[in-house]
Parts: structure tokens; C-alpha cells; sequence
């Protein structure tokens, strides 16, 4: 006699004890797992490549926007504390770019500022009419490995608002509120501006008085900078941010010198007119005679009247 087949029972699966079958829930939570798990599953690294570049890219141009800034030395103006000559590897600088936020630019500061309009850059930038060059060129540009627009330089603060600059004193020294400055960082290149004796000389400028809000600088390669003394002082407001490192090449990594010209600078002294600091040897050496004239009456009065009183 067959025994009759349950119709609940399904026809693909054994039968078993009922808490050992599996229920609708366990069933649609496997399939919902296979689901689940289709969409978890990773990226391949090659798709994810370009994803983590653009993150990075986007990441360094937020930080050298806000934060620090790298940029290429294009000029020699700044040498040797700089390099940027023509013919050598050009540094690469990490630029402060909060620094300012906090406190005012002063003096021995090498920084990077946006030209004023009235300012003539010292590169002539490349121009390309290919849209993709132009901008591959503005990319490495703005993340500092390219040279920077020609409207931006570096330069050292000489003196600030309010200080009066002008060079020189008899010595070559820029002369800043009447005290001659210590500058250790300059460099005179080879065949720049000398006098008789062959000593390198900078150019002279009568006095100018910093305007508020301004500051002037000049260049390290002093005889080799187009600065404030030909195109003026520059705006607060127009700073970048202070050099800080050099990050390349690798061999001339370090610090940029902040050295300040004016903490040992030295006070003027007063001078005269040729004639004027000759006076006192003439006067000495007309009143010599004079002098010794009465000196030897004076002693032979002195004798006679010892030899009397004897």
C-alpha cells in the first residue's frame, strides 16, 4: 500500500525533520546576501587609479591654495641664497602661505608676491597656441613644477612702513633710518657694476619713505634685480606668503634665510665736508710754532727765577 505524498511537501527536497528545512525567511536572506554581495564587491585597483589621482590632485591644489604653496625659482635675482640662473636647476620652494595671516611681514623676510601692474616681470613665460600644452603648463604651474606666472616674484623686505631707504654710504651699504644695514646674503656676480678699485658698487637712490601699507624689497644678487629701487615699493596685500624651505633639487635642500638687515645695523657717523675734517690739522699744525715758542720763554723765565732765589 504506497502512502500518499504530502502536496506541502516540495518535489526537489528530501525529506527531513521540519526544523531542519529551511524557511522562507533563511531563503530570501541567502538571496539577499548574493545581492548584496554583487554590489559590495571591491573596485580593481586600475579602476580605482584614476579616482585616487584626481582625490590627490584635487587635495594639493586646496592645500597650496589655503595653506603652503610650492614654487620655481625662474630668475637668478635671489642668488646664491635662491638658484634660478640660466643654465642650472632652478629651486623649488615651499611658500607660508598662513604666516601672514597672523603677523606682519618684516624685515629679512624672502617672500613671493603678485607684481603690482606697474611692475615689468624679469621671465618671459612661454606661450603655446595648443589648447592641452596650455594647459598641462597651467597644471605643473599650479602645483609648482613649472615656472610661476611672470607676475610673480621673490624678493627679500628690506624695510617696511614708514622707514626711510636709500643707498649708499661710503662703505656700499644701503642706509635704512639713518643706520647702514647688515646684509651678509648678497651676492655680486661677476663682471656687475664696479668702481676704480675693481670692488663690485650697487646703485645708488636718493631717500624714499616706505608708504603705509607698503614694504620695499630687493634682490640678493644685488647688481642683478629688477626690485623696489626701479619699479617701487610693493602692497601688503600683494604678498603671497614667506619663503620657508627649499623641498628641490634633493642636494639643496634646507632652510631660506630670514637674516635680518636692520638687528646689527649700524648708526651713521657724522660727517663732514672735505675741507671741514682737515680743518683741525691745519689749526693743530699752525698753533705748533706758537706754542712751542711760548713753552720755551715760559721755561727760561722759570730758571732765571730759581737761579735768583739761589
Amino acid at each position: 500500500m504506497v502512502e500518499p505524498v504530502s502536496q506541502n511537501t516540495s518535489e526537489d527536497e528530501p525529506d527531513r525533520p521540519e526544523e531542519e528545512r529551511p524557511t522562507r525567511a533563511s531563503r530570501r536572506g541567502r538571496s539577499d546576501s548574493k545581492k548584496f554581495g554583487k554590489v559590495n564587491k571591491k573596485r580593481s585597483f586600475w579602476k580605482e587609479l584614476p579616482i585616487l589621482i584626481v582625490v590627490a590632485l584635487v587635495l594639493t591644489i586646496l592645500i597650496q591654495q589655503f595653506l603652503a604653496k610650492v614654487y620655481m625659482i625662474p630668475s637668478g635675482s635671489m642668488e646664491t641664497t635662491l638658484h634660478g640662473c640660466a643654465g642650472c636647476r632652478g629651486d623649488r620652494i615651499l611658500v607660508d602661505r598662513i604666516t601672514y595671516d597672523f603677523t606682519d611681514p618684516g624685515p629679512g623676510d624672502v617672500v613671493v608676491f603678485k607684481g603690482p601692474p606697474t611692475w615689468v616681470g624679469e621671465i618671459d613665460t612661454p606661450e603655446s597656441s595648443n589648447i592641452f600644452v596650455t594647459a598641462f603648463y597651467g597644471l605643473g604651474s599650479l602645483i609648482g613644477f613649472a615656472p610661476p606666472d611672470e607676475r610673480d616674484f621673490v624678493k627679500r623686505i628690506i624695510a617696511t612702513a614708514g622707514q626711510t631707504v636709500q643707498c649708499c654710504d661710503p662703505q656700499n651699504r644701503v642706509i635704512v633710518d639713518g643706520k647702514a644695514l647688515d646684509e651678509p646674503y648678497i651676492h655680486w656676480e661677476p663682471g656687475s657694476n664696479v668702481d676704480e678699485s675693481g670692488k663690485p658698487v650697487q646703485d645708488t637712490f636718493e631717500p624714499v619713505k616706505v608708504p603705509a601699507g607698503y614694504v620695499w624689497v630687493m634682490g640678493d644678487n644685488r647688481n642683478n634685480s629688477s626690485d623696489s629701487r626701479r619699479q617701487g615699493p610693493i602692497p601688503v596685500d600683494n604678498i603671497i606668503g614667506k619663503a620657508r624651505v627649499i623641498v628641490l633639487p634633493p642636494g639643496r635642500w634646507g632652510g631660506v634665510s630670514d637674516h635680518n638687515p636692520q638687528a646689527n645695523a649700524q648708526p651713521l657717523a657724522l660727517s663732514a665736508p672735505a675741507w671741514q675734517q682737515g680743518l683741525p690739522l691745519g689749526v693743530g699744525v699752525a698753533a705748533a710754532w706758537p706754542v712751542l715758542f711760548l713753552g720755551r720763554r715760559m721755561s727760561a723765565g722759570v730758571r732765571k727765577a730759581v737761579d735768583r732765589r739761589r
